[in-house]
C-alpha cells in the first residue's frame, strides 16, 4: 500500500512537472489578471467584449462560432444574433473581416490572429497591456502603451476606460525620459474597477481561446481525483482483508 501511494504521488508530481510554463512578455511588473476559464459568466462577458471590440481586426481562426457557443453554453441563436457580426456561418471559424492591404496602409501591418496570444504571452501580460494604453502627441495613431511600447494598435477600449495620461519621469544620465505612472485624466464609461472586471473577462475568453481543451481538463480531472481516492480506499480495505489473518 505504502509503495502504491508513492507510485500515485510519483505520477501527480511527473504530471505537474510536465505542465508547460509561460514566460510573461513585458517589462515591469505585470498585473495580475485574475483570468478563471471555469467562470462561463465572465467567458460570456468576454466574449461579447471581444465580437463587439476586436474582431473588426482580429481574427480566432482556431475557434469556429459553433465552438464556442458549446463550450459557453450559449445557443446558435444568441451566437448568431449576438456574436456574429461579419456574415460567418455557425460552423465557420472566427475570422476577421478586415482587408489586408487596409490593414497595412492605416497598421503598418496585418493585426495579428489572437488564437493563441494568452498561451504565447500569458494572461497576466495581456490583462496589463489591456490597461496600460495612454494618449501619446508623439505617436502617429495618438496612443501609446506601457507593455508594449510604440504599439501599432489604437485603444479599442477607450469608451470603456476613459483616457489615461502619462507622468513621465525626469531624463537622467542621457536616457530619454520614461513612464512614471499613468493617471485617469477622463472618466469612462466604467468605473475603474467595472472596467478591470471587463479586461478579465476579455483575458478569460482569449485564455479560453489559447486552449479550448481547459475546460474540459478541468471537468474531467475532478472526476480523475475522486476515482483515485476511491481506489485507494478500497485497496486499503483489501489489503486490511487480505493481512488480517497473517501475524
Amino acid at each position: 500500500m505504502k509503495h502504491f501511494l508513492s507510485g500515485i504521488a510519483l505520477a501527480f508530481g511527473l504530471l505537474v512537472g510536465a505542465m508547460p510554463v509561460h514566460a510573461e512578455g513585458g517589462e515591469g511588473a505585470l498585473m495580475k489578471s485574475g483570468a478563471d476559464v471555469r467562470d462561463q459568466a465572465s467567458l460570456q462577458r468576454g466574449a461579447r467584449l471581444f465580437f463587439n471590440y476586436c474582431v473588426g481586426c482580429h481574427s480566432l481562426k482556431y475557434m469556429r462560432y459553433s465552438r464556442i457557443a458549446e463550450d459557453l453554453g450559449l445557443t446558435e441563436n444568441e451566437v448568431m444574433q449576438n456574436l456574429n457580426f461579419t456574415g460567418a456561418k455557425f460552423d465557420d471559424p472566427v475570422i476577421s473581416h478586415m482587408p489586408a492591404e487596409l490593414a497595412k496602409t492605416w497598421f503598418g501591418k496585418d493585426p495579428p490572429d489572437l488564437s493563441l496570444e494568452v498561451d504565447a504571452k500569458g494572461a497576466d501580460w495581456v490583462y496589463t497591456y489591456l490597461n496600460s494604453f495612454y494618449l501619446d502627441p508623439h505617436s502617429p495613431i495618438g496612443w501609446n502603451n506601457t507593455a508594449l511600447p510604440n504599439a501599432a494598435m489604437p485603444f479599442p477600449l477607450w469608451e470603456l476606460q476613459g483616457t489615461q495620461t502619462a507622468l513621465m519621469k525626469p531624463a537622467k544620465d542621457g536616457d530619454s525620459a520614461a513612464v512614471e505612472k499613468l493617471v485617469l485624466s477622463q472618466p469612462g464609461k466604467m468605473t475603474p474597477a467595472q472596467y478591470q472586471q471587463a479586461t478579465r473577462d476579455l483575458t478569460s475568453f482569449l485564455q479560453y481561446a489559447s486552449e479550448p481543451a481547459a475546460l474540459q481538463r478541468h471537468h474531467y480531472g475532478i472526476w480523475v481525483v475522486l476515482f483515485l481516492a476511491l481506489l485507494t480506499f478500497l485497496l486499503a480495505l483489501l489489503k486490511k482483508e487480505y493481512w488480517k489473518d497473517v501475524h
